[in-house]
C-alpha cells in the first residue's frame, strides 16, 4: 500500500512538472534562490519530483532542449563542450552536478556510438575523465555558485544497454571525490545511498531507477540543496 502511494505521488509530481514552464516566469519574479541541475538521465528522473518538493522555496532548472524539454547532459566530453552554454542560462545560487555514468560506458572507437564490445574504449577513461572534470569544475567555480557534486550511482554488472561494468562507478567516483576535495566542493553521495538498496530502487538489469525510487533520490537531493543555504 505504501509503495503504491509513493508511486502515485511520484507520478503526480512528474505530471505537475509539465505545468512548470508557464509558472516559471512568475516563479522567477519572486526572486527565489536559483538552482541548476546538471546531470544525465538519472537526474532527469528525479528533477521533476524535486521541482515539486521545492516549489515556492527555490527555482529548479536544468539545460533545455530545442523542444522545450530537457537535455541529457551525458558525460564530461559533452560537459566540456556545453558548460558555457549551460551556465549562460542564468545567475545560479546553487549548482548540483554529476558526470560519470556516460564516461564509463564502452563506445565504438570510430563513431562513438554505444558498444557492448569489451575491447572497445570507454567514452572517457579515468585520465580523460579527470582532465575533463577539472575543466568543468573550474568553469563552475568561476560562477560563484554553491556547488554540490552527486556521486555516480551503482548498477548490476553488465546491465542492458551499452557495456558498463559494475566496478566502474567506484573508480570514477574516487577520481571525482579527489577533485571535489581539492576544490572544497560538497558531495551528495547518491552512490552510497543507493548501493545497499539496489534491488529495491533500480529497475531490473538496468542503470535506471524505478519510478517510485525517484522520490527517494529527490528527497536526498532536496536535502543537499536546502543544506547549502544553511
Amino acid at each position: 500500500m505504501q509503495n503504491r502511494f509513493l508511486l502515485k505521488l511520484c507520478f503526480t509530481a512528474i505530471g505537475c512538472a509539465f505545468c512548470f514552464n508557464s509558472l516559471m516566469a512568475d516563479h522567477h519574479k519572486e526572486n527565489l534562490p536559483q538552482v541548476l541541475i546538471i546531470g544525465d538521465s538519472i537526474s532527469m528522473g528525479y528533477t521533476p519530483v524535486l521541482q515539486g518538493m521545492l516549489y515556492g522555496k527555490v527555482d529548479i532548472t536544468r539545460p533545455p532542449n530545442s523542444g522545450g524539454g530537457w537535455i541529457n547532459c551525458e558525460g564530461t566530453k559533452r560537459g566540456v563542450e556545453m558548460i558555457d552554454e549551460w551556465l549562460a542560462l542564468g545567475d545560479f545560487d546553487v549548482i548540483h552536478f554529476n558526470f560519470g555514468l556516460h564516461d564509463l560506458k564502452h563506445v565504438q572507437p570510430d563513431s562513438g556510438r554505444n558498444s557492448n564490445d569489451p575491447s572497445h574504449p570507454q567514452q572517457s577513461n579515468l585520465k580523460q575523465y579527470d582532465a575533463n572534470l577539472r575543466l568543468i569544475v573550474a568553469k563552475l567555480k568561476a560562477t560563484g555558485a554553491k556547488l554540490i557534486f552527486a556521486t555516480t550511482t551503482p548498477y548490476p554488472d553488465k546491465p542492458g544497454g551499452p557495456l558498463r561494468r559494475a566496478d566502474q562507478p567506484l573508480k570514477y567516483n574516487k577520481v571525482a571525490l579527489k577533485i571535489m576535495k581539492e576544490n572544497g566542493i560538497d558531495v551528495n553521495d547518491l552512490h552510497g545511498f543507493t548501493l545497499p538498496r539496489m534491488d529495491e530502487l533500480l529497475l531490473p538489469n538496468n542503470v535506471h531507477f524505478r519510478p517510485e525510487a525517484n522520490l527517494e533520490l529527490a528527497k536526498k537531493v532536496a536535502k543537499s540543496i536546502k543544506g547549502s543555504f544553511e
